[in-house]
């Protein structure tokens, strides 16, 4: 039967106890780990968040009450202790932080009893992902998803005190916002006060911190919860965390100054790792020409080569055709993967056609320098030769090509890098490779919309040498924009913001918006530039991206506390679901019976 706690109050967590303390009385308290009965003796592995402490119940230490109840004790029941801290009889445990000592209990209270939980409370637990998602409450009492979530809590921390030292403010911004539908979907929220008019939640404080800047605060920072109505993937929630932040009188440098300081601060007091200043930059350009990603992953190397030049006179009909249509020819050079079996290039070609690829070609070099190629037939032997020499290629190389228009190219060979790094074993996660990507294109051509959309949002700063083509011609204008990449994930990124009416107006235009319409959306912010708006910009990082990293996980649901799954649902709540017709009454709301069907 439970008890109260009557009083009592915990000394240490399991592994505050020490050596030092030998011979000392504490009183601990968490879940029991196992038990172990050898007759007479009782030995009990405590857990708490810090760790484990192993507890010994004796005859003659404890009474015979006490002693008959430890004997009782079963896994995750609460339990509180008073003891004598020993240096352990038995052997030493070298795995654990209190492994040369145990505790004496001289007292025993049994704060909970415990059913037997549906799968191992351990590390690495081998459980699926959706039944310890169910039971989050019980996943989460796992050590190493609490060492994510302890490393978590430190990295706000550290940030909080670093950005405060350098002179940022740390202001809230609301989260019922006006639904500006650029980008993502936006969560909608009814409002019953106004029938028929909804709030959005915020996909970004973006705009709020930007009148933060008109409003003279000059360096503003949050920890600022965000939401997209968007496909999930390992990497994405429906709602996550960003480390927000906006600095007015800056230009690119000063932005990169302060941010690549605060990295090296985080990397240094976390995990001990020095980041090395400068960090290194490219431009997005050289990123998707050399890696094809704008956010190349630097552990490796297995650079893109654009062979168009060299194949321009063959007479393959896939390559021709590319470059007949304005497209490229490129390659990647797995080393030493020559002797690839038939059966797993074509597992490779079946890869990259997930990506819009029509299919992949090959040229395969044996150890002896045997040359096998999926259009040997179209290529004479001096065009063989010449292009396996543009691509450096060695006896025991595979040679991989993709042919089409270019964005698809670099879309497909850089998909196909990261895939064959996975398979080379290339990719150690205890290397961080950082690196700035800078001069994005300022917008991007959306076939579906058949206009320009905005590459980051219709706030960003053109570069000053490119405004001239605004009109002329939009795709070549390049941005004030950076994004800080690790290790091939984007942890970060903003912009220089247009502070000059003239040029927001010109930016609109080329995103199709009328004045009207403009004013419609953003009318609060463009009235507010009225009134002295000084040069500003800023970056936002997915902390939820950034501690994945750090913690050297593979999703970032190992780092949330509560996350969704991927179909945006909570399997512990069982959230979203439906509600009662009354609430929806009063919202003026009526959900449509064949959206329920679809549903089902």
């Amino acid at each position: 039967m439970a008890e109260s706690m009557q009083g009592l109050h915990r000394s240490h967590r399991c592994t505050e106890v020490t050596k030092e303390m030998i011979g000392s009385q504490v009183t601990l308290m968490g879940w029991v780990q196992k038990q172990r009965n050898k007759g007479g003796i009782v030995f009990v592995d405590l857990r708490d968040r810090s760790g484990i402490m192993q507890l010994i119940f004796e005859n003659g230490s404890i009474d015979e009450n006490g002693f008959e109840r430890a004997g009782k004790l079963r896994s995750e029941f609460v339990i509180a202790v008073t003891g004598i801290v020993e240096k352990r009889s038995g052997a030493v445990n070298e795995n654990l932080k209190t492994g040369e000592l145990e505790v004496r209990v001289n007292s025993l209270r049994i704060l909970s009893e415990a059913e037997t939980p549906p799968f191992p409370i351990e590390e690495n637990a081998k459980t699926r992902e959706d039944l310890r998602l169910k039971y989050r409450y019980l996943d989460l009492r796992r050590p190493d998803i609490q060492r994510n979530l302890i490393l978590r809590s430190r990295v706000t921390t550290l940030v909080r005190q670093f950005m405060a030292n350098e002179g940022f403010l740390e202001i809230e911004t609301p989260t019922l916002c006006k639904s500006t539908p650029e980008g993502a979907r936006d969560y909608l929220v009814p409002s019953r006060v106004h029938p028929g008019s909804f709030y959005a939640l915020p996909q970004s404080p973006q705009i709020y911190k930007q009148l933060l800047m008109c409003s003279g605060y000059d360096r503003y920072i949050q920890i600022a919860r965000c939401y997209r109505d968007e496909d999930l993937r390992a990497d994405r929630q429906p709602e996550f965390t960003q480390i927000d932040m906006e600095l007015s009188f800056v230009d690119v440098d000063d932005v990169i100054d302060v941010n690549e300081r605060l990295l090296a601060y985080l990397f240094k007091e976390v995990l001990d790792v020095e980041v090395q200043l400068p960090i290194q930059r490219m431009t997005w350009q050289e990123a998707m020409n050399r890696f094809g990603s704008d956010k190349p992953d630097l552990r490796f190397g297995m650079e893109l080569t654009d062979v168009s030049e060299v194949v321009k006179d063959c007479d393959f009909v896939v390559f021709k055709n590319a470059l007949e249509a304005g497209g490229s020819v490129r390659g990647i050079n797995a080393k030493g993967q020559g002797a690839m079996p038939r059966k797993k290039i074509d597992k490779l070609v079946e890869f990259v056609k997930g990506y819009g690829a029509k299919g992949l070609a090959y040229i395969a070099i044996s150890e002896d320098g045997t040359v096998k190629s999926s259009f040997a037939k179209f290529m004479t032997e001096e065009g063989m030769k010449a292009l396996i020499e543009a691509m450096h290629g060695e006896n025991g190389d595979l040679l991989l090509f993709a042919a089409d228009k270019t964005k698809l190219v670099w879309d497909v060979l850089g998909a196909l890098r990261l895939e064959l790094a996975e398979q080379m074993g290339l990719l150690d996660k205890n290397e961080y490779r950082f690196v700035w990507i800078t001069e994005f294109p300022l917008l991007e051509w959306s076939e579906e919309e058949e206009r320009f959309t905005a590459m980051h949002h219709p706030f960003t700063m053109p570069m000053e040498e490119d405004l001239q083509y605004i009109d002329s011609d939009p795709g070549r204008v390049r941005a004030k924009a950076y994004d800080i990449v690790l290790n091939g994930n984007e942890i970060g990124g903003g912009s220089v913001r247009i502070h000059q009416n003239d040029i927001q107006e010109k930016m609109f235009e080329a995103l199709g918006f009328t004045k009207e319409r403009a004013y419609e959306q953003f009318g609060f912010l463009l009235d507010a530039f009225k009134y002295g708006v000084p040069p500003h910009a800023g970056l936002a990082y997915g902390l939820d991206r950034l501690v994945m990293l750090m913690a050297k996980m593979d999703s970032i649901r190992d780092v949330i506390a509560f996350p969704k799954v991927k179909d945006a649902s909570d399997l512990m709540t069982n959230a979203p679901e439906r509600v009662e017709e009354k609430q929806l009454e009063e919202l003026g709301i009526y959900v449509a019976e064949d959206t329920v069907e679809a549903e089902k």
